[in-house]
């Protein structure tokens, strides 16, 4: 597990964070987190931790925005805002790189083992609710 370094490969054209071909999973403790980074680091090696301070100071701020409590139109600006919000509560999250739905499903089959918060799967133009 590394640490999260934000690219601009993870964020769309309009700036917004977007990192198309990862699960982006938040828990409610880091405990949980770092536990099911444990068991998933045999199969990726590039599973990222994120802190509240690091979703809030680098994808909080992705789209240029200060204030990301206003409104904001499209599904990528109110899936950061829901991170921030969760992130203000103390939340951490994994970056996980997910390529299939095999894969995705074998992510959550362990992250469901723990209390998690959200789940998204970044497609190339969709973003999935993981469950």
């Amino acid at each position: 597990m590394k640490d999260f370094e934000l690219t601009k490969k993870m964020l769309s054209m309009g700036g917004v964070f977007y990192p198309t071909g990862y699960a982006f999973i938040m828990f409610p403790d880091i405990e949980d987190a770092k536990q099911v980074a444990r068991e998933l680091e045999t199969a990726s090696d590039d599973i990222m931790l994120l802190t509240p301070a690091s979703i809030l100071e680098e994808i909080g701020k992705a789209d240029g925005h200060s204030d990301l409590s206003l409104p904001s139109v499209g599904t990528e600006r109110a899936t950061v805002q829901k991170y921030v919000e969760l992130a203000q509560q103390g939340h951490h999250a994994l970056m996980i790189p997910v390529d299939s739905e095999e894969a995705a499903e074998r992510v959550m089959s362990v992250v469901r083992k723990r209390p998690f918060s959200y789940a998204q799967r970044y497609h190339m133009l969709v973003i999935e609710d993981l469950e």
